[in-house]
């Protein structure tokens, strides 16, 4: 069951040690005038530091989050589902492989601001002889770019909100959950950050697959029952796993077979028993050893008759 969470709003505490010895009068001038200096410190704050929300989800947390502390107009800036998971738990890539269902979030933005399409990290393999599936365990942040307009006006009430359903699962169950998050940020006249959460973007955006170098050429095409990619990296590549972007193109659980060359490496991969019709590129993710991932768009020469 999801349990929903309290904002924390940033505030100062201010103590005094008050000499006995004081009248009554001296007393509650200072005390007065302490509330009035905390109060003044509790609205500077709030209007400076990120609003964020963590939400209790079964058997983690999550919560969103923005990489600047304050957005300006006509600029871009990310936000984050930041998953952090139990040890032996996952939630899914955007194709899920065999089983399950990645994570969807609707958002529920103020006028002026626009969200683009989440951004996957690579995945990790993970299944037995039968069943494989593409995943993510431990600490995760799923990303999404938003754009503020050139004329977006924040008011004190703005703030962006998202809706997200996701399965959570074990070797031996799964659950589904889902979380309604806030997050409240101000506008400034130039984008900030705070440390902290901007080396969390950064390394999450290390995670993510790259375009393919500039001296790479990769082509594949089709045989009976199988796929085949040709890469040509000028190096010799000894193993690689490619992740299908969409279902249903490969058998996943079935080795992936690599042969290696001089300048580069023959992939195969064996077709889907669910593929109803011909393939004219497959999209997806090149794993290499060492975690080089590169994100690859492989034309499909159809099989020779």
């Amino acid at each position: 069951m999801i349990e929903r969470s309290m904002t924390s709003l940033p505030g100062a505490t201010l103590r005094i040690a008050v000499n006995r010895r004081f009248t009554n009068f001296t007393h509650i001038y200072f005390s007065r005038a302490l509330s009035t200096f905390a109060l003044a410190i509790f609205f500077l704050l709030s209007c400076t530091v990120i609003s964020a929300q963590s939400a209790h989800i079964p058997h983690g947390t999550l919560e969103l989050v923005s990489d600047h502390a304050a957005i300006a107009p006509g600029l871009q800036f990310t936000v984050g589902l930041q998953f952090k998971m139990q040890h032996g738990w996952h939630i899914y890539w955007e194709n899920p492989g065999d089983s399950g269902e990645p994570p969807r979030v609707t958002w529920q933005l103020p006028k002026g601001l626009t969200a683009g399409e989440l951004i996957w990290a690579a995945p990790q393999r993970m299944g037995a002889s039968t069943i494989v599936n593409y995943v993510y365990d431990g600490d995760v942040l799923l990303m999404a770019p938003v754009r503020a307009g050139a004329d977006y006006s924040a008011s004190p009430a703005d703030k962006l909100e998202a809706g997200v359903k996701f399965l959570i699962c074990s070797e031996q169950m799964c659950m589904p959950g889902k979380a309604q998050l806030s997050l409240a940020i101000p506008v400034k006249g130039q984008l900030t950050s705070d440390a902290a959460t901007a080396a969390t973007f950064a390394a999450a955006r290390a995670r993510l697959p790259k375009p393919l170098p500039g001296g790479w050429k990769i082509s594949g095409h089709a045989e009976k029952d199988s796929f085949v990619i040709e890469s040509q990296a000028g190096r010799t590549l000894t193993q690689a796993t490619f992740f299908p972007v969409h279902e249903s193109q490969i058998e996943n659980s079935t080795p992936q077979v690599a042969v290696s060359r001089p300048t580069g490496m023959r992939l195969t991969l064996r077709k889907s028993g669910e593929l109803t019709k011909l393939l004219a590129n497959l999209k997806g993710v090149l794993e290499l050893p060492g975690g080089e991932t590169y994100l690859v768009d492989v034309p499909i020469a159809p099989a020779a008759r």
